[in-house]
């Protein structure tokens, strides 16, 4: 599951990241995520549990409900998610049911990942739908940024 060196400079995952540290400054884990077609970026987000008082209000989650949205359907078809730690069951079953096309995350998550991790979700026979995943790109930047926010918590 490795990227292309294009992959890792890009619009993005910029704000993919700007997204994450966004989280980050209101007390939300520091996950962003980046929803794009075409080229064209259509929804960006950071975790908002807390905030939303919503244990689903996960960065990939509100990315995929913003871009739905934005185009009117809830199928992504064409779609590619970027995301700055790997997706947890729960998201992977939105990207597959979204038809997501591409997956591209950061850092792994062995606690509470479900692509590379856990239930591997798109490894299952009953997943409906499985796009092209590609991991570890920006990893050490994501990690680092997941380390300090829960360093400073502790």
């Amino acid at each position: 599951m490795l990227a292309t060196p294009a992959d890792q400079k890009s619009a993005p995952w910029d704000l993919a990241f700007a997204e994450a540290r966004a989280a980050a400054a209101r007390g939300e884990a520091p996950i962003g995520a980046c929803v794009v077609k075409d080229g064209e970026i259509l929804a960006s987000a950071g975790n908002g549990a807390i905030a939303d008082r919503d244990p689903t209000a996960h960065a990939e989650m509100l990315a995929i409900r913003q871009a739905a949205r934005k185009i009117g359907d809830e199928r992504l078809t064409g779609c590619d998610l970027y995301v700055t730690l790997e997706p947890c069951a729960m998201c992977a079953g939105a990207i597959s049911f979204a038809r997501i096309r591409r997956l591209y995350f950061a850092a792994s998550d062995e606690k509470g990942g479900a692509v590379e991790n856990g239930p591997r979700f798109f490894s299952q026979k009953t997943c409906h739908h499985r796009p092209e995943i590609y991991g570890g790109i920006r990893a050490s930047e994501a990690a680092e940024l997941l380390r300090d926010f829960f360093k400073a918590r502790r």
